[in-house]
């Protein structure tokens, strides 16, 4: 019987990440008031800690196996359907994306690890509360309403990704990297910093899909690592409950994430990310109120 309410409970964040991966919300502004609700429990102690911190980061590669089958055309270099010139141009396309993914591995691979040994925590452990997150969701939100406002009747200078320089592609990166702030959203950070640089709507939540590839990869490799080197350190054994609700929450973020990202394509054709920022407002004022009462 736990087994199938632990499962339950992964499906649920599963629906959550999978919509808020990819729209300009935060994912981590949603897991935070989530995990007060629905607490895993998968083990005892410190295991559990380990796991449900492992859990969060590693259930967004369903989400990129999301993105892997919704853009495959367009990510594949060897598609027999595309001609010289379109595989060369998708070639082009990764290497940006690689040139956007440096700012972030630096600061994931070294800054976090430096700071860590240097104080004793990472940077979620100095940033990841509920007043960093309330305030990131609200100034970020703010920045959306007052770009989309400022660019109202401007037209993109990019609308392609080919349009995209490696400059900007690596001034993107410098915009992700921002994202490792909790409440930020990865998906929002790239957006904004894209449409700052003048790119169109569907190109920047595009080129944000495609950057959180290496960028989500990395960071649940590195999460899986840490708990595995947990594992063999405390000998502790891993439950086939927590392989059961670690595997529901991967399917579950990805069915959920094919929905999420034909829905944002579709909706940037029409609409401004204005509406987003009012909800990351009402959310961060919804996780002030609720710590601050609780």
């Amino acid at each position: 019987m736990i087994t199938v309410v632990e499962i339950i409970k992964s499906i649920i964040f599963g629906i959550v990440e999978g919509i808020t991966e990819w729209l300009p919300v935060s994912s981590t502004g949603h897991l935070i008031i989530l995990d007060e609700l629905l607490k895993l429990n998968v083990g005892s102690g410190d295991f559990n800690e380990h796991f449900i911190e492992m859990f969060n980061v590693v259930i967004q590669l369903g989400a990129i196996l999301a993105v892997l089958v919704a853009f495959f055309h367009k990510l594949n270099p060897f598609s027999h359907k595309k001609t010289t010139a379109q595989k060369k141009s998708t070639w082009s396309m990764w290497l940006k994306v690689l040139v956007a993914s440096v700012p972030a591995a630096i600061v994931g691979l070294f800054v976090d690890k430096l700071l860590e040994e240097s104080t004793g925590k990472d940077i979620d452990g100095w940033l990841y509360n509920s007043i960093v997150v309330a305030a990131a969701l609200i100034v970020y939100g703010v920045l959306f309403i007052v770009i989309e406002r400022q660019n109202k009747n401007k037209t993109p200078k990019m609308n392609e990704i080919d349009d995209v320089s490696y400059k900007t592609a690596f001034i993107i990166g410098v915009f992700q990297m921002l994202a490792i702030i909790p409440g930020t959203s990865r998906s929002g950070s790239t957006i904004l910093g894209s449409m700052l640089m003048g790119v169109s709507r569907t190109v920047a939540a595009e080129f944000s899909f495609f950057m959180a590839i290496p960028a989500m990869a990395g960071a649940s490799l590195l999460k899986l690592l840490g708990f595995f080197q947990f594992v063999t350190e405390s000998s502790a054994v891993i439950p086939l409950n927590a392989w059961l609700v670690l595997s529901y929450g991967l399917i579950t973020a990805f069915a959920v994430s094919m929905v999420a990202i034909k829905f944002l394509m579709s909706f940037v054709k029409k609409h401004s990310f204005k509406f987003f920022g009012w909800y990351r407002i009402a959310l961060g004022a919804a996780v002030l109120i609720y710590f601050v009462i609780r």
